[in-house]
């Protein structure tokens, strides 16, 4: 299917376009350069987690205060994301980039430097503001710089980005806080940020021509309380159940719906017009909404079992929390590691035949959690989450691929920002699902006269059931992606077989 024009940042094409020959050094440099500074901010991610009893204990105070450090990020990235779009319509890339990295870095400047808690939850939000712009501007450059042949492969190695990055932060975080003040964890990541900022802003170069979109200031206003709305209302659900939240969670979850709402009609009004603030033209493909609907899927599966799992370990097994860290790092260093390898075969043989066994081996995996109980072993959940990152590397790099492959290449700005912001929803989704059933499966077990360990391993039953039950529809799903698309220097799209005329 042939998407509609849009004003969107659009590839340079003549005898310059960045895929000809003469260009791949330099495409390769600005690539690398990129995957760089999404490393670091994924990291930023992660690596603060582990600090936050010491930062509790210091500053002096509360669980329930501390916690917005993780909420105020989640909050940032959900309102900033949609807003990549227009920002890589009005901007060249290198000022794009230099925005991202700048924000990132005075972000961890501020943070570094704060004296009390209200500082440094600014420094955070500042942090993630450059955070949400980097991977959008990171997977828009690659679908313009990348000749479609090669778009597996690459990808593949911006997965290990977003595995191995998230997986080392805590074990990073932890040996900084063991030794030395919280701070020194935004210390010691500010000269790698500002490294990647000067180098960047030196040697990153402009692949895409500037449009003179207007900013439409409502669809601004509107998706800040959609989105926003919809993670904290989401974010804040398990705490509703456990009794432990001063705003219900249906507050936030009703004024993110109907901003929503009205944020769709602003841009469907918009896009008659070409000036839409997130062109939802992109949903016209088929390729693009059947990979968005399975991401939605599996990154709520990924978000939920990320959280629940320490606690189970933990809680119900009774480790240690490095032990429960450490549990997860082997799979998640493996689906970062299975990246280039996985795009290789994307390149060959296109998404479905990776997609469907990846989808049933989660499934399998979800299924074989829901059996989880007070006595299972620890190396039992160490093999499930081995295996439930092995299916999760099967379908992300080709989901992320194909789905952006589906759309012609004037709405790769606006695809890459639904992805993003398709994924924080997602996240906050799973998260706030787990967390719920997971509460609520606690709590009957309880009332039923369980032990703790058994109330709290019914929890965990009831939590990857739900998961298991979803994921057979990512199976269901896996059959209707299509093959990719490969589009000409008009916008028009042929269908091509994987591996065919390369």
């Amino acid at each position: 299917m042939t998407d509609a024009p849009s004003t969107s940042s659009i590839p340079l094409t003549n005898d310059s376009t960045p895929n000809s020959p003469d260009h791949s050094g330099r495409n390769r440099l600005v690539i690398n350069l990129m995957l760089v500074a999404t490393f670091v901010v994924f990291l930023n991610e992660t690596i603060v987690g582990v600090a936050v009893p010491r930062v509790m204990e210091d500053l002096r105070i509360e669980a329930s205060t501390a916690q917005w450090l993780s909420t105020a990020f989640m909050l940032t990235m959900a309102i900033v994301i949609p807003t990549t779009g227009f920002l890589m319509q009005r901007l060249s890339t290198r000022a794009v980039f230099i925005l991202a990295m700048s924000l990132f870095s005075a972000g961890t400047a501020i943070a570094a430097m704060a004296p009390g808690f209200e500082v440094l939850l600014v420094g955070r939000v500042v942090q993630a503001s450059g955070t949400a712009i980097m991977m959008p501007l990171l997977m828009t450059t690659v679908m313009t710089l990348v000749p479609p042949h090669e778009r597996g492969k690459t990808m593949g190695n911006i997965s290990i980005v977003m595995s191995v990055a998230p997986a080392v932060g805590p074990a990073v975080g932890g040996l900084i806080v063991q030794a030395l003040d919280w701070r020194f964890i935004f210390i010691i990541v500010l000269p790698i940020a500002l490294f990647a900022l000067i180098l960047g802003g030196l040697r990153v170069k402009n692949v895409t021509e500037k449009t003179n979109v207007p900013l439409d200031v409502l669809s601004v206003i509107l998706s800040a309380f959609a989105f926003g709305g919809l993670v904290y209302g989401l974010s804040s659900i398990g705490e509703s159940i456990a009794g432990h939240t001063m705003v219900m969670p249906w507050i936030p979850l009703t004024v993110g719906g109907l901003a929503l709402v009205a944020f769709i009609a602003r841009q469907l009004v918009l896009q008659g017009r070409d000036v839409a603030f997130l062109d939802l033209r992109t949903f016209r493909s088929r390729g693009f909404s059947v990979a968005v609907i399975m991401m939605v899927i599996m990154m709520g599966a990924l978000f939920g079992t990320v959280f629940l799992l320490p606690i189970y370990t933990q809680q119900v097994l009774g480790l240690e929390p490095a032990a429960s860290g450490l549990l997860l790092v082997p799979g998640s260093l493996l689906m970062g590691l299975a990246g280039p390898f996985i795009g290789r075969l994307y390149d060959r043989v296109g998404p479905r035949p990776l997609i469907l066994p990846g989808s049933i081996l989660v499934s399998l995996v979800l299924w074989g959690m829901a059996m989880f109980t007070e006595f299972t072993p620890w190396a039992f959940v160490l093999v499930a989450h081995i295996l439930l990152s092995v299916g999760l590397a099967f379908m992300f790099t080709p989901l992320f691929t194909s789905s952006m492959a589906a759309l012609n290449p004037k709405l790769y700005s606006h695809g890459s920002a639904t992805i993003a912001t398709v994924q924080q929803l997602a996240g906050a989704a799973g998260t706030a699902l787990f967390i719920a059933l997971y509460t609520i499966g606690t709590f009957t077990a309880r009332d039923a006269g369980a032990t703790e360990v058994g109330a709290l391993a019914n929890g965990v039953h009831t939590a990857f059931m739900a998961g298991a039950v979803i994921s057979v529809l990512a199976i269901v799903a896996a059959f209707f992606v299509p093959k990719p698309v490969e589009f000409d220097h008009a916008g028009e799209a042929a269908r091509i077989d994987a591996g065919a005329g390369h």
